[in-house]
């Protein structure tokens, strides 16, 4: 099949993914109301085989360090697929499943999955990273870009509860060391043991719900158009702090649905 836009639909609600464009989702319409930023680097893209930033772009793959291309100078940030086309495996009204085979400058053969299911009330996205080769460390995210407004009424106000938050050096990327959580604005990794619940509320509006069973989450909101809620297998240079092996017999997968209510 192409790599055309899908469009799915349920109830009042309207999600565009773009296969050809990082495999990411370019709209999510609630009552006619787009939610996501827009423009092509924005929406929500896969941060597929990692999250965030790699340090200088070098990550320890069993005994040999690999490095990766320098994309956010003097890290490699966000992984590879948001910069490929993806192929449409299957779609309906409310269900899409797209694939991406993983190349350089990755060095490993490996297929990614994207599920996306919508409802009336609710979206969920699955990926997953599978091998039939070597086995290889990998991390799967979300980089969804919310609307700071949505056009009438005031800002998205955001509300969550952290058990710690990763402590961010000079460099972007957490020292190591857990922290209280400090008030925003943040460009941070935060720990949810029990599983990423974070609420943003455009009141009068609309309440949206980020859940995942992962643990970690980075909040983005440093910019004036948009806020981020990133769900993620692992924090930030996770690939060399806290791997997740892909293997021939145990892929990596991981879920976030986002839910939504009217005020």
């Amino acid at each position: 099949m192409s790599n055309e836009d899908i469009t799915l639909t349920a109830g009042d609600a309207e999600v565009t993914v773009a296969p050809g464009n990082g495999g990411r989702v370019g709209s999510l319409r609630v009552g006619g109301v787009e939610l996501l930023r827009q423009g092509e680097k924005f929406g929500c893209f896969p941060m597929v085989p990692w999250c965030g930033r790699t340090r200088e772009g070098r990550f320890l793959d069993g005994a040999v360090v690999r490095q990766l291309p320098l994309n956010s100078p003097p890290h490699a940030i966000h992984g590879t697929t948001r910069d490929g086309a993806w192929k449409t495996a299957r779609t309906s009204t409310t269900e899409a499943v797209i694939t991406y085979d993983l190349v350089a400058p990755w060095p490993h053969p490996g297929r990614v999955t994207q599920a996306f299911a919508l409802t009336e009330d609710a979206f969920t996205l699955t990926t997953s990273v599978e091998t039939y080769a070597d086995s290889f460390p990998a991390q799967i995210g979300w980089h969804p870009w919310f609307n700071r407004n949505l056009g009438t009424g005031d800002d998205v106000r955001l509300d969550f509860t952290p058990a710690w938050q990763e402590e961010r050096g000079d460099d972007h990327l957490p020292t190591g060391k857990r922290i209280d959580p400090l008030p925003g604005p943040w460009d941070d990794c935060f720990g949810m043991p029990d599983g990423v619940d974070v609420t943003l509320t455009w009141p009068g509006q609309l309440e949206l719900k980020v859940a995942s069973r992962e643990q970690w989450v980075v909040v983005y909101d440093e910019q004036e158009a948009a806020v981020c809620v990133e769900p993620q297998t692992g924090p930030p240079n996770g690939l060399n702090t806290l791997p997740r092996l892909v293997t021939p017999i145990e892929p990596l997968e991981a879920a976030t649905t986002w839910s939504w209510r009217r005020l």
